[in-house]
């Protein structure tokens, strides 16, 4: 991490402009709930700008990934009809993101966390399918 006086990199002092706007002064819920579906969307596409800038510097991959799946998890959230629009006051992907970011920056390798929290999402992921394959098959058995 660096020094406390060390200059900040030009592309981190946007991000963490970016990420104020978004998460402290509430842009990023209040887009979802003044545009349902459409301003989650429009929350996560500026949310890109900090993942895009973890491209550039080269940082790992999963790095990246738990970026993305931070935004997509904001972004699922928040499309949830009012609980979701509730709980996209409480998760701040784009704070999470930066944190990442800022953390990271100087070597951008991942970290043990960064490697389970990808691996739990693949997991889920897998699960996610698998249970709609059962349901699928389920309701097919059901019909026939």
């Amino acid at each position: 991490m660096p020094a406390a006086d060390a200059p900040v990199p030009p592309d981190i002092a946007r991000a963490r402009t970016l990420s104020r706007v978004l998460d402290h002064y509430l842009v990023d819920p209040l887009l979802g709930l003044i545009l349902p579906g459409a301003g989650d969307l429009i929350g996560s596409l500026l949310g890109l700008y900090v993942v895009g800038i973890a491209v550039r510097r080269r940082m790992s991959p999963v790095i990246i990934a738990r970026m993305l799946l931070n935004l997509a998890l904001d972004a699922g959230i928040g499309f949830l009809p009012l609980v979701g629009d509730i709980a996209d006051f409480v998760f701040k992907a784009n704070e999470k993101n930066l944190a990442l970011l800022v953390d990271r920056h100087d070597t951008g390798r991942a970290t043990a966390r960064d490697w389970l929290t990808v691996a739990g999402a693949a997991l889920a992921f897998a699960a996610v399918i698998a249970l709609m394959i059962y349901a699928v098959v389920a309701v097919v058995r059901a019909i026939g």
